[in-house]
């Protein structure tokens, strides 16, 4: 059977050989942990401590600020030092709560929960939100908001996102390696909310290993099925998982439940198992390390708060100072200045980079050559919306669908031209949402 895809997309080198058989290894906080009460999509959350306050591990410290939000927990037990703006991985400063770390890392006693099949659909959305689970796969999506759509009843797939197309990282996989058995737990959780749905998991078959786990886990169990996908990026954006593994396109006016689908990552699955059936709030993730800069590039369960610079020190440092840092993938992750960031609920991977290759090409003029919508999984043609943005042509951009771009950098990765086809449309896109949203 031929493997499921899309049409368009790229083959990055995909480095993840660096760290992907690497065990998960847990790193402990050293120094102050920090929480941005802005880590998700929606209002920020509101901070219910003091500074002055002791508190314990998995002690609420932030409340959802409105519907589309999500509450903070504290990953330690210490001392709030300073409630004050902090930079985030994005380099923008934002409120953040500071907690000087006392190493003793005293819990709170979790409510008792019930067993997943005495708990109704209610109780289930409220553990989930009251818990702070976001889309830990880079959007920061409420998972509550996410798992309450308008007419559930019209949901008939569950999708977990297992491609992990991004070069480089390799957490999903880990997880999948090490923790399937809680991926499982999550689904069986969000399948008890759809009645009607069907449990799709999508690995790509560079990962065969996983395929074969998540079968056999899956044997037994009618609402679940494993799909192989063919490897190639951007597999898991969310528009060309759901078209791989259903054959139904959504586009940017449209959300996943329109098309009768609910996407999640690998990491939001097993935290979402965690809060309903042990009660235990979003705490921690898994990240990556890696990168030609990094002396031992691996995978690391770390608390929310920690400070990066202590994440890539777990890595055995940089064997020489990087000249790029980037916080996520190399395709869709943006470049860092400092790593004195806290890790966040949306902190997938830190990666360093010897070279800044990137900024090395010098950009020449477009050949129209074509490569830039064969590789669009959009069906765009990026070299005249790069040309109608670098013109400042808003209404121009918008008409020819500029706005249906998803930024994964596969026409800047292709362009012979080495044009930032990309940043020009990124850039524009950001302007004309903008103003859609003042009308």
């Amino acid at each position: 059977m031929a493997l499921l895809t899309f049409k368009g997309g790229v083959h990055p080198d995909d480095g993840k050989s660096l760290s992907k058989d690497k065990a998960i290894v847990e790193v402990k906080p050293k120094g102050d942990l920090v929480y941005p009460v802005s880590q998700h999509i929606g209002a920020p959350a509101s901070p219910v401590v003091a500074v002055g306050d002791r508190v314990l591990k998995g002690q609420k410290i932030a409340e959802a600020g409105g519907f589309v939000s999500a509450p903070i927990y504290a990953s330690v037990s210490g001392t709030v030092k300073a409630i004050e703006p902090r930079f985030n991985p994005t380099g923008s400063k934002v409120n953040s709560i500071v907690i000087e770390n006392d190493g003793e890392y005293e819990e709170v006693e979790y409510k008792a929960v019930k067993p997943l099949e005495e708990m109704t659909k209610e109780e289930i959305l409220n553990a989930i939100g009251e818990a702070g689970i976001v889309g830990m796969g880079g959007a920061g999506f409420p998972t509550r908001v996410k798992l309450s759509p308008k007419e559930p009843d019209k949901i008939e797939y569950i999708i977990v996102n297992c491609a992990e197309c991004e070069p480089y990282i390799t957490a999903d996989y880990r997880r999948m390696m090490e923790s399937p058995e809680e991926i499982m737990g999550g689904m069986r959780v969000v399948l008890k909310l759809f009645d009607h749905a069907k449990g799709i998991f999508g690995v790509e078959d560079n990962k065969p290993d996983c395929i074969a786990k998540l079968k056999e886990l899956t044997k037994d169990e009618p609402r679940m099925e494993v799909l192989a996908l063919k490897t190639k990026y951007p597999q898991g954006g969310e528009r060309q998982l759901i078209y791989a593994t259903t054959g139904r396109a959504i586009n940017s006016a449209m959300l996943p439940a329109d098309a009768g689908c609910v996407v999640n990552n690998v990491e939001t699955m097993i935290t979402i198992n965690r809060a309903v059936t042990q009660g235990k709030p979003s705490m921690e993730r898994v990240v990556t390390v890696s990168g030609n800069a990094v002396n031992e590039p691996g995978n690391f369960k770390v608390p929310f708060g920690l400070n990066q610079a202590e994440l890539v020190e777990a890595a055995g440092g940089f064997k020489t100072e990087p000249e790029k840092i980037i916080s996520g993938g190399p395709m869709m992750g943006f470049s860092m200045f400092t790593l004195d960031v806290p890790v966040t609920k949306t902190s997938s991977s830190i990666l360093g980079f010897t070279k800044d290759e990137v900024a090395e090409y010098e950009p020449t003029a477009c050949i129209n050559c074509g490569r830039c919508v064969d590789a669009c999984p959009s069906r765009l043609i990026p070299s005249r919306l790069a040309d109608y943005a670098e013109h400042h042509d808003e209404e121009t951009f918008t008409k020819h669908e500029g706005l249906e771009c998803m930024e994964c950098g596969s026409c800047s990765f292709v362009c012979p031209a080495k044009r930032p086809l990309k940043q020009a449309i990124g850039s524009m896109r950001k302007i004309a949402l903008a103003n859609r949203k003042k009308k």
